[in-house]
């Protein structure tokens, strides 16, 4: 399984003393205590282990496609007004991201990063409806000759490491890694009302594959 660059060393941060406290239990204890909990810590490893995953995958690139930024799940799908930047009323997919979905970010189009903004703030719930406005988060838009997408990096109640790895004016491609949220969280996608929505609420989501609006 290859890890992700963000497993080091934050994995092992967990990982170190659990074993030292599976290795503690394993000679202070009667083996038959010992086993349930070397099972649980095993079992806690590989969850870790799983959530640090970085699989390769085959980008659907299309010029013509907004593609999901992260795995999750859809949990919004409405009008809204954006007051940031696009300062108009635009579409809103909003994609949960729970600790067993892969949680690399992706551009969902290519073109040129025009703005960028990172705000601290309170670490609610991911799902809860709040989050999108009072949660810590970054701000992305990318603009090309076609379209003009924005999409957040929102911080979840465990996901409290937001990373991002591209800056202002930044040429990106669509499908590329730009980041990545440690532990639970969410992204809100803002895209134009013309665009056709491609995805139903609770619609599970694969970064860089699912097309989640597609431009006629």
């Amino acid at each position: 399984m290859k890890l992700h660059k963000e497993a080091f060393p934050t994995a092992f941060y967990f990982i170190i003393p659990l074993l030292i406290f599976m290795g503690i239990t394993f000679l202070l204890f009667p083996f038959i205590i010992f086993i349930p909990i070397g099972l649980a810590g095993f079992v806690l490893i590989l969850l870790i282990l799983n959530f640090f995953r970085n699989p390769d995958i085959q980008i659907n690139e299309n010029p013509n496609y907004i593609l999901a930024p992260c795995d999750g799940k859809v949990v919004v799908i409405e009008q809204v007004f954006e007051p940031n930047y696009f300062k108009k009323n635009m579409m809103q997919v909003s994609i949960f991201m729970s600790p067993l979905n892969v949680h690399v970010n992706r551009t969902p189009i290519s073109g040129k990063i025009v703005h960028f903004e990172y705000k601290p703030g309170k670490y609610l719930v991911a799902f809860h409806p709040k989050s999108s406005e009072e949660n810590e988060q970054t701000f992305f838009v990318v603009k090309n000759e076609k379209l003009e997408v924005g999409f957040k990096q929102i911080a979840g109640a465990v996901a409290r490491r937001i990373k991002w790895y591209v800056q202002l004016n930044e040429e990106v491609k669509q499908g590329q890694e730009f980041g990545f949220i440690k532990f639970g969280s969410r992204m809100d996608i803002f895209f134009s009302l013309e665009a056709k929505v491609k995805v139903q609420l609770n619609q599970e989501t694969i970064g860089g594959k699912t097309v989640l609006a597609e431009i006629i």
